[in-house]
């Protein structure tokens, strides 16, 4: 099985302009594809970013010419219409024909809750979530659309500009129920873990889709330089369960992280130079049955991301092979 390495473009960590430059980066440096992470917040204020993403999505197709990009993820159900997401997801498609992607997922208290609606259960979310992605169908089959559904109503609505082909539909999640919902309404499924069992939930109700897993590195001079800035940056990493899912805002997030060791975020960040460290985290994901892995390399700084992106052109993209092998 082939395995496709991709790049994260990390908002909450970067400014906008910062972001088209390492999605440029990426794309010579010879990544499969980009994702790019749509919150109206940072997990916590040290991140520091959080533009957003359809404006940057613009950008980036002007900056790029080959590489594919999707949205990791997006949350069309509180803080988004659903019929607003397929219109902005359908001009990005406009913008970039044949290389952009609809990631779509049931999202977080943090960035859902700002218009001042009310936070559902996860069952619940998940319902809606299901409802957005039809709503997003019937519009992007580019008649006039009226909905009246349970949780969404659509009026009359008609997406005039549309791309040649729809984008794809990648929808994520963490249990069977989502497994299920991403085989049956996707094109594609992300997981958030090496977690096999999701994976064949996502087989078992019929999926085929291509399956996309992140994982998270800091790449620096030393191992312990990595650690250090990786439980800096990402201490939310090792915040464990459905917090967050629950946290509402980035205080609470460091509140949580105050839990959090540089060993814990070790566990699951690679960390330093090490080329052996890097392969083995994302085997971790190939040997789990994902056909695709994007790479998130935590710190703020641009040039880490240049040196982090030049490693992996020199050091891993050459060695995908071994990660088949793995697969």
């Amino acid at each position: 099985m082939t395995i496709e390495l991709g790049f994260t473009l990390s908002s909450e960590e970067h400014p906008a302009g910062d972001l088209v430059e390492i999605a440029r980066l990426a794309e010579e440096a010879g990544f499969a594809f980009l994702s790019i992470s749509d919150h109206f917040h940072p997990w916590t204020d040290r991140q520091g970013e959080s533009p957003f993403v359809w404006s940057v999505v613009g950008a980036v197709a002007n900056a790029t010419e080959r590489i594919p990009l999707q949205t990791g993820v997006t949350c069309p159900t509180i803080r988004i219409h659903p019929a607003i997401v397929a219109q902005a997801a359908a001009t990005c498609a406009q913008l970039m024909p044949g290389r952009f992607s609809l990631g779509l997922g049931s999202g977080e208290n943090l960035n859902e809750h700002i218009a001042g609606g009310r936070w559902p259960a996860a069952a619940e979310r998940l319902e809606m979530l299901e409802e957005a992605i039809d709503v997003i169908h019937e519009l992007w089959s580019g008649e006039e659309t009226n909905h009246r559904g349970r949780h969404y109503v659509v009026e009359n609505a008609r997406i005039y500009s549309m791309p040649d082909e729809p984008p794809r539909i990648l929808v994520a999640g963490t249990g069977p129920k989502s497994a299920s919902l991403a085989a049956e309404k996707g094109d594609g499924v992300i997981g958030v873990s090496p977690d096999e069992e999701f994976l064949s939930a996502y087989r078992d109700a019929g999926g085929s889709g291509p399956r996309y897993g992140q994982v998270n590195v800091c790449h620096a001079a030393s191992e312990d330089e990595g650690r250090r800035l990786a439980h800096e940056i990402w201490p939310n990493v090792g915040i464990p369960g459905e917090l967050s899912q629950e946290l509402p805002l980035p205080r609470h997030f460091e509140q949580a992280a105050e839990t959090v060791t540089e060993e814990m975020v070790d566990e699951t960040v690679a960390c330093g130079p090490d080329p052996e460290q890097h392969l083995e985290q994302i085997s971790r994901f190939a040997s789990a049955g994902f056909s695709h892995v994007f790479v998130h390399q935590i710190g703020t700084d641009l040039e880490g991301q240049r040196a982090a992106i030049a490693f992996y052109a020199r050091e891993i993209l050459p060695n995908l092979e071994r990660l088949e092998s793995a697969a």
